[in-house]
């Protein structure tokens, strides 16, 4: 087989240099303008390796085409490869220096641009697995990027490794990399009918092997409470601190629906962003569970704590939203097991042992399932994303792409 005209490594290090952190409180998509310059060099090498109908649109969303090269009269379903290119908001994504820690021969990992990020065995017991492998790491200042630019690396690979090897058989592949998905917004800008593909897969998930056809189920809860300023030197009787209600309302959830004391199958309630002041406080409260009956039953217990909260506090009022986010995409998955069966397949070809794991999360998987795309997750390699601990490696980012180039043989069978 002829090899590509760069290595996935070297791709993903390229990609992981370019700033694309999104950005929560933007009204627009992108809701960062540096999306576009990593986005803009991707169409731009889609086209130098042949890819068709390459395209972008105006909220930073790409299309691609490799046409099937199938003999005339064989047919295989158009199949989907999408993965996002803006990374987290909650850690720096600016500026990132990626190491290359070659030939690892096992122990903690000192991250040199802040020693006290420490990637310990202890805590990333995958270490002990990656003996000889060459780990990817930051310097400890900013996360690296490996999700989903393992995704986009890795996928851009495929597409080289596949124009260099015509006799590689595949069906019509159709390429996507979105914006904002960090955000959950993005995809929503994402044109299913257009881009063509009847099945697709996010490349956007984590160790070696795992394959997940099943996210969160996940609402927001906004709640805002409403007190009365005044001077402080004339409060008495008058000013109604809305901080206290809302320090009461944290100290009612339950300690053990938090984050981080949940785990497996596990849902939780997580307060995770607010503001505090006296005239109006307000607290941002993401609900999660794989089950919809878990997720009402959270909703329930929310909206009986503002009530108990607001008949506490005297002069308070207290106003809740809950919007809903994503479904748990097994709901539609279930329906189509063929799709995870050619994922572990894939994934066995390339010389791994898969496994199903539920995603305590969602991706633009969750979201496309339900408008039509069917779209299960597969693993990038990556670990503690969103983290200055992130890491990634030689072989994650090479099996990864090796699984992927079996996947489309496979739905060419």
């Amino acid at each position: 087989m002829n090899q590509p005209s760069e290595s996935v490594v070297e791709r993903f290090l390229r990609y992981v240099r370019v700033d694309t952190q999104s950005r929560e409180d933007a009204t627009t998509t992108p809701s960062t303008d540096s999306q576009w310059t990593l986005s803009r060099g991707l169409v731009e090498e889609l086209r130098s390796l042949g890819a068709q109908t390459v395209r972008i649109s105006d909220h930073c969303m790409i299309y691609a085409t490799i046409p099937s090269n199938l003999p005339a009269g064989a047919e295989a379903p158009a199949l989907g490869l999408l993965a996002h290119v803006d990374t987290s908001p909650a850690v720096s994504g600016a500026g990132v220096t990626p190491i290359v820690h070659r030939d690892y021969r096992g122990g903690d990992i000192t991250l040199p641009g802040d020693p006290t990020q420490v990637i310990t065995v202890a805590q990333n017991p995958a270490l002990s697995d990656m003996i000889g492998d060459d780990i990817i790491t930051t310097d400890g200042t900013t996360l690296l990027g490996s999700d989903d630019k393992a995704g986009v690396a890795t996928i851009m690979t495929l597409v080289d490794i596949l124009a260099r090897n015509p006799t590689i058989p595949h069906g019509p592949i159709q390429i996507g990399f979105t914006a904002d998905e960090e955000i959950g917004t993005g995809i929503d800008k994402f044109d299913v009918e257009s881009f063509g593909a009847r099945f697709a897969y996010t490349v956007d998930g984590g160790p070696l092997g795992e394959i997940s056809d099943e996210t969160w189920s996940a609402r927001l809860a906004t709640i805002a409470i409403r007190g009365k300023n005044t001077h402080p030197g004339t409060a008495k009787g008058v000013m109604v601190n809305s901080m206290y209600a809302l320090a009461d309302f944290l100290l009612r959830l339950p300690q053990d629906m938090l984050p981080e004391t949940t785990e497996d199958r596990v849902g939780f309630v997580h307060p995770y962003a607010g503001i505090a002041d006296v005239e109006e406080s307000s607290i941002k409260v993401l609900l999660r569970d794989f089950e919809l009956d878990g997720l009402a039953a959270k909703e329930r217990l929310l909206r009986d704590i503002v009530a108990e909260v607001e008949r506490r506090h005297a002069g308070i009022s207290i106003r809740i939203d809950i919007k809903e986010n994503y479904k748990n995409m097994k709901e539609v998955l279930k329906h189509h097991p063929e799709l995870t069966r050619n994922a572990l397949e894939a994934a066995r070809r390339a010389g791994l042992e898969p496994f199903m794991l539920p995603i305590r999360g969602g991706t633009d998987g969750s979201k496309l399932t339900f408008r039509g795309l069917p779209c299960p997750n597969i693993f990038t390699g990556g670990h503690n994303f969103h983290s200055k601990l992130e890491f990634n490696s030689r072989r994650g980012l090479e099996k990864t792409t090796e699984t992927l180039l079996h996947l489309v043989q496979i739905f060419a069978e």
